[in-house]
């Protein structure tokens, strides 16, 4: 099957990759750990090397195709990393029960921040102006990472980003570590302590000199907590 990384021999471990991203973006942490686990990375629909969408998944959507994917290759009960949406999709996993036995989630997106006046003004314009000048709108309104998307992941987008999966995090009741670079503006610290409130048990390990994308940015200390965590 395309799209799916398979290595190493013993406890299960799967790897959930961020939005407009792919498996690759784990390197690091597949060279490593499938010294010690059988590693599973594979590409969510609409990315990589994965089938497109037919229609707009939302992180719902997601969990289901991961669930079942899991399923289908008889991987119980394994251990995860996800990162940044693919920490949305653990967390909506997860608060339908037990799916994972223990989590490690970098720079977990899924907190929608509060609305300042001057995002609602802004959606209030985007809005007039889509009706009599659409491609105007796309090109004024839109972040490059949301032009560079087709029609029907456009519409997934926006089903995606706009579900906070606060109430979500309160019925997950496996250990759960939350791994975030300080100097990560996407998903900042004040978002991960919101999960770590709502998660009872759960721990936040903070990397210094990291953003979005620690596992990245400092792969070492990211894969040692990781090991010590998962032991």
């Amino acid at each position: 099957m395309t799209g799916v990384i398979e290595r190493g021999r013993g406890k299960d471990l799967v790897f959930l990759h961020g939005y407009l991203s792919s498996k690759e973006s784990f390197y690091p942490q597949i060279e490593y750990f499938s010294k010690f686990y059988r590693v599973t990375a594979f590409d969510f629909p609409g990315f990589g090397e994965a089938e497109p969408l037919r229609s707009a998944y939302s992180v719902s959507d997601y969990a289901d195709w991961t669930e079942n994917f899991l399923r289908e290759r008889g991987i119980e009960n394994p251990f995860v990393i996800g990162h940044s949406f693919g920490g949305r999709v653990a967390v909506k996993c997860l608060s339908r029960g037990n799916l994972f036995e223990r989590a490690v989630l970098c720079g977990c997106a899924g907190i929608v921040p509060k609305r300042t006046l001057r995002y609602k003004m802004r959606v209030k314009t985007y809005r007039f102006v889509k009706k009599i000048a659409p491609k105007y709108a796309e090109r004024k309104f839109g972040s490059e990472e949301y032009r560079s998307l087709s029609p029907i992941m456009k519409e997934s987008y926006k089903k995606i980003v706009n579900e906070d999966l606060r109430e979500d995090a309160t019925k997950i009741r496996v250990p759960v570590l939350f791994i975030n670079g300080e100097e990560d503006r996407e998903t900042p610290l004040s978002s991960i302590r919101i999960y770590e409130r709502a998660i009872e048990g759960s721990r936040v390990k903070v990397l210094r000199s990291a953003g979005h994308f620690a596992h990245l940015d400092n792969p070492l200390a990211f894969n040692l907590a990781a090991e010590e965590f998962f032991k």
